[in-house]
């Protein structure tokens, strides 16, 4: 079994997507949170195949799998038949915008190679979940979410535009983490969206607006600094401006319901905030002060919160069979 964290980013996403960082590299400041995918690998009785998510297969070959994730990571690694995966989340799978596709991906590749005897690096599964989802599905989206999935904690990623991916700690002073922790809001919409759609849109227009998206790399590198400082007001201040420029990238990514939403947040004290992921609906996050959070919850009500702390570690194996 393998238990892989979700994640919310901070600044610098979009940067992350190839369009983007090969041309001159990307950063995004993202964070492991304390909600999980877990995922169960076992040997099957049979030779037949059997995977449960959403739903379930129940299929004689891995060419029969409609879950395009289990699919290519069985073929990836080789295994044919013989075995059963299921899948369970924390948070609703589809569309909350903490990276749930990619911690999948990840836990997944996880779990599988452990089922096969073998011990990875966080660095292979990031790469091998960033193969998977991005040139063989051909999902569009970014890296961020295979390495934050992967990595855990609270990171600075730079984007190369050779492919290779730097990954640093963001390093608090004592205390820290325990202070951030308590600044952060995470609230349900209760608005799902297409991620794909607004991300395809985003590509399509980038080239006119690549200085947006240098201005949004440069606040993930400010971002960094500012929380190794632990300045969580100037942090926030930054995701109001990296939330701002980001609606200006594509059609959907905010909406009339989510501004309003955002608007009461603010009036209740919030330092600053976002939507997460793409946009367009899953959680709102926000960095506020611990006394403004009894505002904020009542402004937002009854929308639902999850009080959520950074997770210092990846996806991991938490238990083996004999």
């Amino acid at each position: 079994m393998s238990r892989t964290p979700l994640r919310i980013s901070f600044l610098g996403g979009g940067t992350d997507i190839r369009e983007y960082y090969s041309i001159g590299g990307g950063a995004v400041v993202s964070a492991a949170i304390d909600r999980y995918i877990h995922i169960i690998v076992n040997r099957k009785f049979d030779d037949k195949i059997r995977a449960s998510y959403s739903r379930t297969e129940i299929v004689s070959s891995v060419n029969e799998l409609k879950h395009p994730l289990i699919r290519e990571a069985l073929r990836l690694l080789g295994i044919r038949n013989g075995i059963e995966i299921v899948s369970i989340s924390d948070i609703p799978s589809e569309g909350t915008g903490l990276g749930s596709s990619s911690s999948f991906t990840v836990g997944l590749l996880n779990a599988l190679h452990a089922w096969l005897g073998e011990h990875v690096s966080a660095k292979q599964l990031a790469e091998e979940a960033c193969r998977i989802e991005r040139e063989i599905v051909n999902d569009p989206g970014g890296k961020q979410d295979q390495y934050i999935a992967a990595f855990g904690g609270l990171r600075l990623f730079e984007f190369l535009p050779n492919e290779e991916v730097h990954v640093k700690y963001v390093l608090m002073p004592n205390g820290g983490k325990k202070q951030l922790d308590n600044s952060i809001m995470l609230f349900y919409t209760g608005l799902t969206r297409n991620s794909s759609s607004i991300l395809t849109g985003q590509i399509e227009t980038m080239n006119g607006k690549l200085n947006y998206y240098d201005s949004m790399k440069e606040m993930a590198y400010e971002c960094a600094t500012l929380l190794e400082k632990l300045d969580i007001e100037s942090v926030g201040a930054l995701l109001d401006k990296g939330w701002n420029i980001k609606k200006s990238l594509g059609n959907g990514i905010s909406s009339e319901q989510i501004d309003g939403l955002y608007h009461k947040a603010r009036g209740a004290g919030a330092y600053g905030g976002k939507i997460t992921g793409a946009g367009g609906g899953g959680f709102l996050l926000l960095l506020a002060p611990p006394e403004s959070r009894n505002a904020i919850e009542g402004g937002l009500a009854p929308l639902r919160q999850e009080r959520v702390s950074i997770d210092m570690m990846g996806s991991r194996i938490v238990y083996v069979g004999e």
